[in-house]
């Protein structure tokens, strides 16, 4: 049932999206040349997918996570659609795809192997990644891995329908983390 939720809420929020699209796409050519943005991540089952979003850095910064990069790699605009969210809504292509649900835990870079290891001992990778989830409500990322991986495998434990529809209800109403940049680290965010 949260698969057949997944497909009928992004269909609905691409379609709802796509002027929206058109001008961040429009914007982000502008500001870097090149408005998508996408990397490997790894998925459910630990198969590797490429994960979409809204280019917020410098077209050439270093693959790498987010609560490591310098903040000098930020654009502008990047730093705007990072503070609203925006960058985050080309993911509905990756739910649409299969690759990804709406709620489930964030999706980490193949080279953190800490994490991925922590993520399997704990059976993470058992569901498909989301685009939000418990952890970003509870404002908790993948710079403090022990923690998130605690908060997922508890979300995880206990989730059904009525828990995925009040995380993407809290996701709404509130302003809900992601990856946090050094800098927004070391400011409290």
């Amino acid at each position: 049932m949260i698969r057949v939720l997944d497909i009928i809420f992004s269909v609905i929020g691409l379609a709802l999206l796509l002027p929206l699209f058109v001008i961040l796409f429009v914007v982000g050519y502008v500001d870097t040349g090149s408005p998508i943005f996408s990397q490997y991540r790894v998925g459910k089952h630990k198969r590797p997918f490429r994960l979409y979003k809204w280019r917020t850095m410098e077209k050439h910064t270093e693959t790498i996570p987010s609560h490591t990069v310098s903040p000098d790699a930020i654009t502008k605009w990047g730093a705007f659609l990072r503070k609203t969210k925006l960058d985050e809504l080309l993911q509905l292509v990756n739910v649409l795809k299969g690759d990804m649900s709406l709620v489930g835990p964030r999706p980490n870079l193949p080279e953190q192997h800490a994490l991925t290891d922590l993520r399997e001992k704990y059976g993470i990778y058992g569901v498909r990644p989301g685009i939000t989830g418990q952890s970003q409500i509870k404002q908790i990322n993948m710079s403090t891995p022990d923690a998130l991986v605690k908060n997922d495998a508890e979300m995880i434990a206990s989730f059904n329908i009525r828990r995925y529809i009040t995380i993407l209800f809290k996701t709404v109403i509130r302003k809900v983390g992601g990856d946090a940049t050094a800098d927004e680290l070391s400011k409290g965010s």
